[in-house]
């Protein structure tokens, strides 16, 4: 038998060593948050070639992300079977997830802020790129989802409610906390590129036109032009062609 104070030294060492390997944790993603700011991505697209847990694109907006409404659009695109759950977009404060979106476990297509998410059966996220949008507006809780220009059925969700400003944005991974917690069975692996945002929602007709390449006033939130981020792990930029 181990006698009591040995048993106690090898919890303590245990403790500290899964200590050790948490604050390492927290230390590579901070550092990984402060890699070296780019600005402009115009007709360049994001490729995350591989699943991993530490390859993420972090993202500056351009105002602070106090919100009580918002247009999120992107062109994105991916090989993973539908039934791989993929984050598509991560806002995170330090104790909420303020706006995630998510495809599904089921193929769905969902967002969550701060709580229970909406969900949305829209055609599948495939090899080849689609158009995404997504709006939200406090007043009347009215939320979309936007395909190839075409709007889903409206659902009502946390009408209300304000995004919280003060948090971290990053494409490719679902920080679990702040900066920290990546699950590569979680992240994202495929193509975004033109992902704009703005802090109000545009019309049919803007969302259509943005859809087809016309021009459109520029995301206040993120424009993809001139959009500041940070590459961190094995994530590549090329041509759009």
């Amino acid at each position: 038998m181990i006698p009591d104070h040995e048993c106690v030294a090898c919890l303590q060492r245990v403790s500290m060593e899964r200590f050790v390997v948490a604050l390492l944790g927290v230390i590579g993603l901070t550092v990984a948050f402060s890699a070296a700011t780019q600005v402009g991505l115009a007709d360049k697209v994001l490729v995350f070639p591989y699943e991993t847990d530490f390859s993420f694109v972090a993202l500056t907006p351009q105002k602070e992300m106090s919100l009580k409404a918002f247009t999120l659009c992107m062109r994105v695109a991916t090989e993973l079977p539908e039934e791989r759950q993929i984050i598509l977009f991560a806002y995170r404060t330090a104790d909420y997830d303020e706006l995630n979106v998510w495809r599904e476990r089921d193929g769905r297509v969902s967002f969550y802020m701060s709580g229970d998410g909406a969900f949305f059966h829209l055609p599948p996220i495939t090899t080849f790129r689609t158009s995404l949008c997504l709006t939200w507006e406090s007043r009347t809780g009215l939320a979309a989802f936007w395909v190839e220009g075409k709007r889903s059925t409206y659902q009502v969700y946390k009408p209300g409610h304000t995004i919280r400003p003060k948090g971290t944005i990053i494409l490719g991974q679902d920080p679990d906390k702040h900066l920290g917690g990546l699950e590569a069975v979680q992240s994202f692996v495929g193509e975004v590129t033109d992902l704009n945002m703005w802090d109000f929602v545009l019309s049919r007709s803007m969302i259509q036109a943005w859809h087809y390449g016309h021009k459109v006033p520029k995301g206040n939130i993120f424009d993809w032009g001139t959009i500041e981020y940070a590459l961190n792990g094995n994530v590549m930029v090329v041509d759009d062609d």
